[in-house]
């Protein structure tokens, strides 16, 4: 910060741009003051001078070619405590802003800048009026006169600590936004990327540059109001107490993606206002979604293992084996399907021996009135578990064909998934289990067909000891 604004002062001071001569109190004639307003006397543009160095950041002091102090703006004034009708006219920091065992060895290294190309930079440990002691940073350059030749030397400082701080903020800012182990987004107040770093471009499927300046809404398929709302509370509340995890589904060339981001989010303000003015949002972000769907599946199984374990030990308190087999399966449906259908083999067909309801949530119970046949078309999906002695998933369709997929099939209008399981035991089919869910939950997986499996060969049991009981 410090050396953007010594830099301009540069310009100020010196002769370089047609200035017309160095600083006052310089060797060098200005020549007579113009006719701009000013104080008479003052050479032209003084006030804009004194009011450009006054307003400065840095701390800024210049000296003649005898090491006169000619310029001392506010912010060495706040820096030192010395004001600037102290500090102009006094020959060097000696006896009053530096030590007199150190006034030397300062006043030789700031001089010499007069002399060297471009800036030198220097650590000082001045004093301020109260006595104490700061250690500053300075980045001095030579002042030239007209002719040419060295006419004096500016000085920029500022306390080390604040120059290391902004080091360190800068450095920060620099590491975030280039490689982070987690996603950087800096977003104006229209919600469109104005930075990205690596990680983030990686995460949202696109380059650096390329996801500059679009809305999100391009990129994020689904979730991207949920992001946008949080954006926008940040923007007029601040920023949220804690991270937020936000599911997304992104579109990318190899198709859509569904992820989870743990998500912190800062709000930008311009530091150079009285009053905060929101420059955007930065939004940190972290990829959890292998964490949270390893969670989920844990979640999953551990539900799934307690409810098999409340089955059995509701199904031997059963005195008849078909309810017990019902019972079961009551309890399998929990967070697994929305309907269940038992068809037993018949002969060289499958009937219907129990269901849940077709047109509301219920148990399941054995079909009024006693076994049905099921018309089964052929290339059923129970018929094909039946004849591979396996498993079958299937889902319906999109468009006018999943409208008709589950009366075709004779299953509830609502279903839009299904997975049936065939049912074994010693050695014989005995039948197939049909879990179906509706268009709303997603289709059937490998881990369930695990679980259906496992359900199956329970329920299997209970039915051959029903019809070996029966057969007795």
């Amino acid at each position: 910060m410090g050396a953007s604004r010594s830099s301009g002062t540069t310009d100020e001071l010196g002769p370089d741009e047609d200035s017309g001569g160095g600083p006052p109190g310089c060797s060098v004639d200005p020549g007579p003051p113009a006719d701009d307003g000013g104080i008479p006397g003052e050479p032209p543009g003084s006030e804009l001078l004194a009011a450009l160095l006054d307003g400065m950041d840095a701390a800024l002091c210049a000296f003649d070619a005898a090491g006169t102090i000619t310029h001392w703006n506010r912010e060495a004034e706040r820096v030192l405590g010395w004001t600037a009708r102290e500090a102009v006219g006094r020959s060097g920091f000696a006896g009053w802003a530096v030590r007199r065992a150190d006034a030397d060895e300062v006043r030789a290294r700031l001089m010499s800048a007069m002399d060297a190309p471009g800036r030198q930079v220097h650590e000082f440990a001045l004093l301020r009026k109260d006595g104490g002691r700061v250690l500053v940073r300075t980045q001095s350059a030579g002042v030239r006169g007209a002719d040419g030749q060295p006419a004096g030397v500016y000085c920029a400082f500022s306390e080390v600590h604040a120059q290391i701080d902004l080091e360190r903020a800068i450095a920060m800012s620099e590491a975030l936004l280039e490689d982070a182990s987690w996603g950087v987004v800096l977003v104006d107040v229209d919600l469109r990327p104005t930075v990205v770093n690596a990680y983030a471009a990686r995460a949202l499927g696109g380059s650096r540059t390329a996801l500059l300046g679009r809305p999100l809404g391009e990129l994020v398929v689904q979730g991207v109001e949920e992001l946008e709302a949080a954006l926008h509370h940040v923007l007029a509340e601040g920023a949220p107490s804690a991270p937020a995890e936000l599911w997304v589904t992104l579109r990318t060339a190899e198709g859509e993606r569904r992820r989870c981001w743990r998500s912190g989010f800062l709000r930008l303000a311009s530091p150079l206002t009285e009053e905060p003015v929101p420059l955007g949002v930065g939004w940190l972000f972290r990829d959890v979604t292998a964490d949270r769907l390893a969670a989920q599946e844990a979640d999953r199984l551990r539900f799934r293992t307690s409810q098999l374990h409340r089955a059995a030990r509701t199904a031997s308190e059963c005195e008849d084996p078909m309810e017990a087999a019902t019972s079961l399966l009551d309890f399998a449906l929990a967070g697994f399907a929305d309907h269940v259908l038992v068809d037993l083999v018949a002969g060289e067909r499958l009937v219907r021996t129990a269901a849940t309801p077709f047109d509301a949530p219920g148990p399941c119970l054995p079909v009024s009135g006693g076994a049905i046949p099921a018309r089964y078309a052929p290339g059923h999906p129970a018929l094909r578990s039946v004849e591979r002695t396996g498993t079958v998933r299937t889902s319906a369709g999109a468009g006018d064909a999943a409208r008709s997929w589950a009366a075709e099939r004779r299953w509830p209008r609502d279903a839009a998934h299904a997975l049936c399981a065939v049912l074994r035991s010693r050695g014989r089919t005995l039948g197939v289990l049909t879990f179906l869910r509706a268009a709303n939950r997603s289709a059937f997986e490998r881990p369930d067909a695990a679980y259906a499996e496992t359900v199956a060969a329970r329920v299997a049991g209970a039915v051959d000891l029903a019809q070996v009981t029966a057969g007795t």
